[in-house]
């Protein structure tokens, strides 16, 4: 599988040059609103669940707690979190200490301007009745802790495969 995609790789995710417990470039990927609640969660390195509920807990307190002229970006234990205020939603997401921090920044808006243009204006209800679908856009973007697609007509066709099909 590794060579599928080894051509799309950053240079960051080559097989050759980093050790396999470093590749991961990001370790979690989190959708809350405002009241702390979580809206979408994907992990990519096992965290049990105990601790993911600690994890998601500090990690939106210290998210939420920052005004908005405070930088976007936070050093935490071990790794970094990056983080964008869209309304009333917040997409956090930890990364470790080499990636860069404006790459995912930019990242997550790309992945706001997917969901925006697969739902029309996508709103917080969007994500929790469709977060199948949601998924799907986020594991096109990201494998295994490795940004793999950026392109949003790439990202977005298999879902209008999947829509398309529903419809017949």
């Amino acid at each position: 599988m590794w060579q599928k995609y080894s051509s799309c790789l950053p240079a960051s995710c080559n097989k050759e040059t980093i050790s396999e417990t470093n590749r991961k470039m990001i370790k979690f990927f989190l959708m809350v609103n405002k009241q702390g609640q979580t809206r979408l969660s994907r992990y990519y390195e096992h965290v049990e669940i105990h601790k993911r509920t600690m994890l998601e807990a500090e990690v939106i307190k210290n998210c939420l707690s920052r005004s908005r002229e405070q930088c976007s970006f936070i050093e935490y234990k071990d790794f970094k979190l990056v983080y964008r205020q869209y309304a009333a939603l917040f997409i956090v997401v930890g990364i470790n200490e080499t990636e860069n921090e404006m790459a995912v920044y930019e990242l997550i808006h790309n992945f706001v301007e997917v969901l925006d243009r697969y739902f029309s204006r996508v709103s917080e209800l969007d994500i929790m009745f469709n977060l199948d679908r949601v998924h799907i856009i986020l594991d096109e973007m990201v494998l295994n802790g490795c940004i793999v697609e950026t392109n949003k007509n790439r990202i977005l066709a298999p879902l209008f495969v999947l829509d398309k099909m529903a419809e017949s």
